[in-house]
């Protein structure tokens, strides 16, 4: 049995954001089934978490939103990069590698390196 994980705030919306480069166009509900996923479903996002992300987003112009029809012929609102969206991914892409590098860091050193 996998033990779910837990992220640091803000995790959610770059998670969004590559999903999105990733996939195309999605409704909500796909973009909370294909982050389970790619997370090999150690993450789940509920809809109270992911939605107002989506929305802060959306008001930011990283991601556009329209009406559309789900492969079962229901209605939902299909959410999309947007150029300001693919910049926003690029430096938070950076950002989270540097920081990450920088956390590994400290996990590789040994005392004889620093001396």
């Amino acid at each position: 049995m996998k033990e779910r994980a837990d992220v640091p705030q803000g995790t959610l919306a770059l998670m969004v954001l590559k999903t999105l480069e990733l996939m195309g166009p999605m409704h909500g509900y796909g973009v909370s089934r294909r982050i389970g996923q790619i997370s090999g479903d150690l993450l789940a996002v509920n809809q109270g978490t992911l939605y107002p992300v989506l929305l802060k987003l959306e008001q930011e112009g990283a991601i556009v939103s329209d009406w559309g029809v789900t492969e079962n012929n229901r209605r939902a609102r299909f959410y999309e990069l947007t150029r300001v969206g693919r910049k926003q991914l690029e430096v938070e892409t950076r950002q989270w590698e540097q920081t990450a590098a920088l956390v590994g860091r400290f996990f590789t050193v040994k005392a004889e390196d620093l001396t």
